[in-house]
């Protein structure tokens, strides 16, 4: 095993078959004082634009940018499967899909009613409300499968919105009538636990004075829509260069080769459940706690709930990664510090 590790930098994270090893070299000395606060964010290359070529061009261009890579390494799509890392990484959306049953959903028994003709919970009652991973298994079908009967039962208006990313569809498959939730999110899951898929990743720092965050992730990183990234951006080069790259397609707007945080609080968020940091042995974290926010909320917040904004009006909420998107480490630590405030 010893011949397979390589070290990334001091006080790295190393990935190898799903294991973390963590590198303390200041481990025994006195605290150093606390370094200055700087923009840090977890990138990492999506499973279908994953070869050595585009491994290789993400580093250099982060490098070129100047930006710090601390940490690089992988992850299998058995890992991610099995630890829901993909799960937690769209947590608004995949806990009505994947983690939470319909029993735990707050679901609106009128609204239900409404579309669908049954009560709400006669029908939880008589076992017939899945979340989307369990369709599968009680339908006997794939996450492609589900997909396709997912987009059937929304093309027939069999299919009700709750909530932002919160849905329900009437899904029928061989005579048997479910209620299924967030089935859509199987697709997506799907691109990242099938078999022989992985991701490879970065953490990356750098100074908010040096590269602003907007411009990180608009000029570095590229919009969502590869078609109208920069042409030296990484998700401009992708797109332009994607056959000599290796990958098998063309990227498109949902595989657009690369991700990147949003704020350096989404970087936190993705370095605790991507690499398994503590958030109290994080940085970013280590400073909101100094500035005032429990840790218990930080922790709650890496679900990107929605929070107050607003003192006067308690109805005006926000998504909390919404609410500090594109912000500097010390701007987005002020807003984060504010946002405690008023919950």
């Amino acid at each position: 095993m010893a011949n397979r590790m390589a070290a990334i930098g001091a006080g790295s994270v190393l990935a190898l078959a799903g294991s973390y090893y963590a590198f303390c070299p200041s481990a025994g000395k006195s605290a150093a004082p606390a370094a200055p606060l700087k923009n840090r964010a977890f990138v990492f290359v999506k499973p279908h634009a994953v070869t050595d070529s585009v491994n290789s061009l993400v580093r250099t261009k982060l490098e070129e940018k100047g930006l710090k890579v601390k940490g690089e390494g992988e992850l299998t799509s058995e890992v991610i499967d099995e630890k829901k890392l993909i799960d937690q990484h769209y947590y608004a959306i995949a806990s009505k899909a994947t983690i939470l049953k319909p029993e735990d959903m707050n679901v609106p028994a009128d609204k239900f009613k409404k579309e669908f003709g049954k009560d709400w919970n006669a029908v939880l009652a008589s076992k017939q409300a899945f979340n989307a991973l369990d369709a599968c298994k009680e339908l006997g079908v794939s996450s492609d499968e589900l997909a396709k009967l997912w987009a059937g039962c929304k093309k027939s208006g069999k299919l009700v919105k709750f909530g932002g990313g919160f849905y329900c569809g009437e899904v029928s498959h061989k005579g048997k009538t479910i209620y299924c939730f967030n089935g859509f999110f199987m697709d997506m899951r799907g691109a990242f636990t099938k078999p022989g898929r992985k991701i490879h990743f970065y953490d990356v720092e750098w100074d908010e004075a040096a590269l602003p965050w907007a411009d990180f992730r608009a000029k570095v990183l590229g919009p969502t829509d590869p078609k109208d990234a920069p042409a030296d951006s990484l998700r401009g080069i992708v797109f332009k260069d994607w056959k000599k790259l290796g990958l098998t397609a063309e990227p498109n707007v949902g595989d657009n080769a690369v991700h990147a945080s949003a704020s350096p609080f989404e970087g936190l968020a993705e370095r605790m459940n991507w690499m398994g940091v503590k958030c109290a042995n994080d940085d970013y974290c280590k400073a909101m706690v100094a500035a005032g926010i429990p840790e218990a909320t930080i922790e709650a917040w890496t679900k990107d709930p929605q929070v107050r904004v607003s003192k006067e009006d308690a109805s005006k909420k926000k998504s909390l990664f919404d609410s500090l998107e594109d912000q500097d480490a010390k701007a987005c630590l002020a807003t984060a510090k504010s946002l405690a405030a008023i919950a």
